[in-house]
């Protein structure tokens, strides 16, 4: 009873935890108080106040929730599928190819970095074509070997990008921020554009659940359920790519969330994916509206400016430097667990 009832009350405490992430998020700006957020949402205020937090704040935070669980789940699902514990969007194509999309579009007269829908949806386009190519490459071999061809196909499409970004440097202008990773200045049309399409990721991710743990056992476990492994894993990668793609369209590049976020999840929920998907999506919401929160602190302390203009701490810098040292740690949990296996043996 105990092991059926833990599930779901640590995806509940996750998404607690994911909601007063975003919370924090909307107060690390330290211009509002927290009284006059609580009025914001009780419907209580309006005025200017109000019209900085449903215009801004409130997005931005909405943007980094979405992120956040959009690359959690597609980490878990890679890590499940390829039975790699160090497989990842960054290791799929879809970031670089999402970059290099926009900038393509942008070099090409198609859209400009202040149109919400053409930006996201060549940012969109772009991740999914990355994907495909990996995919398309590695179709034939194992799952390691998809990783290496992953690795292969971001390093090509990331080569393309600084050409196109040394050709012409000034004419990108935010849209370099897609290289890092930042929700700022995402708002409710970004939302529009990008938020279905996520949701309806995960969604299908949650529906085909009980799948992914008869793959994470094993081709042979597959065949003995009835199970079309090849077809199943499939689906399962074209889902962990279609959510990877809307989450850098949206935000772009947010490094290591989707590495280190499943390993997480697994240690909170345990193996069943029926508990570890919700897990992820609460733990990786909570990851990045708590590093973009840290981000905004950060802009604050350092209060740094160009030309007259506010510079921004990006998101993705505070989740590679936490994400970083979250891996050391994981790596390291599991050297020693592997040892003390091998001692007892």
């Amino acid at each position: 009873m105990r092991r059926r009832v833990r599930g779901p009350v640590v995806a509940a405490a996750l998404a607690a935890a994911a909601a007063l992430c975003a919370l924090a998020n909307v107060l690390a700006y330290g211009d509002i108080p927290a009284g006059v957020v609580a009025d914001v949402l009780a419907g209580e205020r309006s005025g200017q106040q109000a019209q900085i937090m449903w215009t801004l704040r409130f997005p931005q935070a909405a943007t980094a929730l979405l992120v956040g669980a959009a690359l959690g789940v597609a980490g878990l699902v890679l890590q499940l599928v390829l039975r790699n514990p160090l497989a990842a969007p960054e290791l799929t194509g879809v970031n670089p190819g999402a970059v290099l999309g926009l900038l393509l579009a942008l070099v090409l007269g198609l859209t400009d970095a202040a149109s919400a829908a053409g930006a996201l949806t060549a940012a969109l386009v772009g991740g999914l074509a990355g994907g495909a190519l990996t995919w398309l490459l590695a179709r034939e071999h194992d799952s390691a070997q998809l990783v290496v061809y992953g690795l292969l196909c971001s390093a090509l499409l990331t080569g393309l990008t600084t050409m196109l970004l040394a050709y012409q440097p000034s004419r990108f202008g935010n849209a370099l921020r897609w290289l890092v990773g930042s929700v700022e200045g995402r708002t409710w049309d970004h939302l529009a554009v990008a938020g279905p399409w996520i949701a309806v990721a995960l969604g299908c991710v949650w529906l085909g659940s009980a799948a992914l743990g008869v793959l994470g056992a094993g081709d042979d476990h597959a065949a003995a359920l009835g199970l079309p492994a090849a077809r199943a894993r499939g689906v399962a990668l074209a889902g962990a790519v279609a959510l990877a793609a809307g989450a850098v369209a949206l935000a772009g590049a947010v490094a290591f969330v989707g590495l280190v976020v499943p390993h997480l999840a697994r240690a909170a929920a345990g193996s069943d994916p029926r508990f570890g998907v919700p897990a992820a999506a609460a733990l990786g919401a909570a990851a990045v509206t708590g590093a973009d929160a840290l981000a905004q602190l950060g802009s604050r302390w350092l209060a740094a400016e160009v030309d007259g203009q506010r510079l921004g701490l990006p998101t993705g810098v505070v989740t590679a430097v936490l994400g970083a040292a979250a891996l050391v740690l994981v790596v390291r949990r599991g050297g020693r667990g592997a040892a003390m296996e091998r001692t007892a043996t």
